[in-house]
């Protein structure tokens, strides 16, 4: 069991934290370069693609591909991030001491765990909100080119940041931060793969390989997730072309969602997070300090 007084007040002493060692300027500095640096990209492709004699259609649709490249690398940053941001949240404070200290009050130690992964979360989703709708304004503003579905696609990056976080929170409840960090951006990257061969799986009818991506996207729903960032990113016109027989090999790509993920999964993504938090509060629960 968790209180919620002493839950509340981690998390806010987490998110001063964040503030007081200058972490929110870096990110946000990181972010309005990243931004900036697409805009500029973007606005010269447009540029180059009008001066060949490019139609606004081609155009939108080109654009709206390397948008989609550019959510994937920064799904990918921003997991990094999210990884060695949370995994130093709980073993770095028994490493040097700080937790006796803490503990000393009347502080659970579930508190403690529960309270640093809300604080974690919230500023690692307002950073991937912010970052993602700002980048896709910047898009839409040198290209013409609007998402379908941009508040979609930056929840479920927020979202997907947040599983990742929440793993290597975790994970750095028993592990050194390094330890924890670093296993945690190997099973996300492992995550995305078996998505992949899932999908190029299903395409080429290999039931068993299919089936078994199935169940290890159960057991690590990122990749899940990232095909919600797609299809929140994704024309209505690519996903019609690829409903063809022809259009195989672009329903086997991994920047490509012909649907949004099912609300059951989106269901179990939140129950799954819940559920980690929950095995991490349990092993620290159980740890000697």
């Amino acid at each position: 069991m968790i209180t919620l007084r002493p839950t509340l007040a981690i998390a806010a002493l987490t998110l001063r934290e964040i503030v007081r060692r200058r972490i929110v300027w870096v990110l946000l500095i990181l972010a309005l370069a990243s931004v900036a640096l697409v805009g500029v990209g973007v606005q010269r492709l447009v540029t180059f693609a009008r001066a060949d004699g490019a139609d606004e259609l081609q155009i939108r649709i080109g654009v709206s591909q390397v948008l989609i490249m550019i959510a994937f690398m920064f799904s990918f940053v921003l997991a990094m991030s999210a990884a060695f941001l949370a995994a130093p949240a709980i073993a770095s404070d028994v490493e040097t001491g700080t937790v006796l200290a803490m503990l000393a009050r009347p502080i659970r130690r579930a508190d403690l765990v529960v309270g640093r992964w809300l604080g974690l979360s919230i500023s690692v989703a307002i950073y991937a909100v912010v970052s993602g709708l700002l980048a896709i304004a910047v898009v839409n503003l040198v290209s013409g080119h609007l998402p379908p579905s941009p508040l979609t696609a930056v929840s479920f990056l927020a979202w997907q940041a947040i599983a990742v976080l929440t793993l290597a929170l975790a994970l750095g409840t028993r592990l050194p931060a390094i330890a924890a960090g670093a296993i945690t951006v190997v099973v996300f990257g492992l995550g995305w793969f078996v998505g992949v061969l899932g999908t190029i799986a299903i395409v080429f009818n290999a039931e068993p390989l299919a089936q078994a991506a199935d169940v290890l996207g159960v057991l690590l729903p990122t990749d899940g997730l990232w095909r919600g960032v797609i299809y929140g990113l994704e024309p209505p016109l690519v996903a019609l072309l690829a409903g063809g027989a022809s259009a195989r090999g672009l329903q086997a790509s991994p920047f490509f969602s012909f649907s949004a993920p099912p609300l059951t999964f989106v269901a179990w993504s939140v129950v799954w997070v819940l559920l980690v938090v929950t095995v991490g509060a349990l092993l620290f629960r159980r740890r000697e300090l």
